[in-house]
């Protein structure tokens, strides 16, 4: 038995009365008080999660969510109403998608490898990423080991934490490794001009020029570390690149920007994205790649996927369905 006030009127009962609204609120302030015992924490742990690639470790460590908002300004090809079904029908909010950020770590041999690097301080969609070195640093792994950084691609949520905003290397032991068509094509000072994409360019320009002295051009099919091959993917943007590793008979992609969002991305790969160079070929990459992936049966990590964003992808009709690993403890 309990000394605590329990409330014996039910909701339907106490509704009745002229003083409903009234009512109503003392009981949502009861309730909620009773189901609080301990303070309120408003925060999750840090993230960051590790699993093994045959011989390999890999951390993957979130630079935190992006809110992009309302999904029919930036996935093309479908009614907003089509949209908003498939989002409502997977139990998703269909007038604000949330993209993760998902940055994976391989120590491989005597190296500590980093594919992408997140927002950095940049803020453009909100103050909830920019959390990359803070989960690497719970994680256990301090920015200054990390030998090589490999990029996808050089959008903002991808390379924009190479540098502090005072122009200091946040990874300044760290070979860079990127393709010469996506530096070239980011760095164009005549694209300054180009409403559109002039800040992406702006922002991008301080984060790779500054560091063009330990930077390593890759090309499709260079191994690019022990154990980890360069694979082409273009149309996200001109040198988007994706990776296969592997290791002791084991293989797993990091997939980039290959598709956005697991619902929208997958059930139509025909949709196409806003942010994409060459959206028509975004979508061919996109069905090249999982028709690879699903009847080879190869797990991948996707950048914008679920934390922490590792799973197969199985053909299903006209496209696909994202099937999340469990989660190893």
């Amino acid at each position: 038995m309990t000394d605590h006030f329990q409330p014996h009127l039910s909701r339907r009962r106490v509704l009745v009365g002229g003083t409903a609204a009234v009512v109503a609120g003392l009981i949502d302030s009861i309730a909620e008080h009773a189901l609080a015992k301990a303070s309120m924490a408003s925060a999750q742990a840090p993230a960051f999660y590790r699993f093994k690639i045959g011989s390999m470790e890999a951390t993957v460590a979130s630079d935190g969510p992006l809110p992009v908002g309302d999904p029919s300004t930036l996935f093309h090809g479908a009614s907003k109403e089509q949209l908003s079904k498939l989002l409502t029908d997977h139990f998703l909010n269909p007038e604000k998608v949330v993209l993760e950020q998902n940055v994976v770590v391989l120590n491989v041999a005597d190296r500590l490898v980093l594919f992408d690097t997140g927002l950095g301080s940049a803020m453009p969609l909100g103050p909830t990423a920019g959390r990359l070195l803070s989960n690497l640093k719970a994680a256990g792994i301090d920015s200054k080991d990390i030998d090589d950084i490999v990029l996808t691609h050089a959008h903002p949520d991808h390379c924009w934490c190479l540098m502090t905003p005072d122009g200091t290397r946040n990874f300044p032991n760290a070979q860079i490794r990127m393709t010469q068509a996506d530096f070239d094509f980011w760095t164009d000072e005549a694209k300054l001009g180009n409403d559109a994409i002039k800040a992406f360019v702006d922002g991008t320009r301080k984060q790779l020029i500054p560091n063009r002295d330990r930077m390593i051009f890759i090309k499709d099919g260079d191994e690019v570390v022990p154990g980890v091959q360069a694979v082409a993917t273009p149309g996200h943007t001109v040198g988007h690149t994706s990776y296969m590793v592997s290791s002791q008979g084991q293989t797993f992609a990091i997939l980039g920007d290959v598709a956005h969002h697991h619902v929208l991305s997958l059930d139509n790969p025909r949709i196409e994205f806003g942010y994409d160079t060459d959206p028509k070929q975004g979508v061919s990459t996109r069905i090249r790649t999982f028709d690879m992936l699903s009847a080879n049966r190869i797990p991948f990590l996707a950048y914008h996927l679920p934390w922490p964003g590792v799973g197969h992808v199985v053909k299903q009709g006209d496209g696909y369905r994202y099937v999340p690993m469990p989660m190893v403890l």
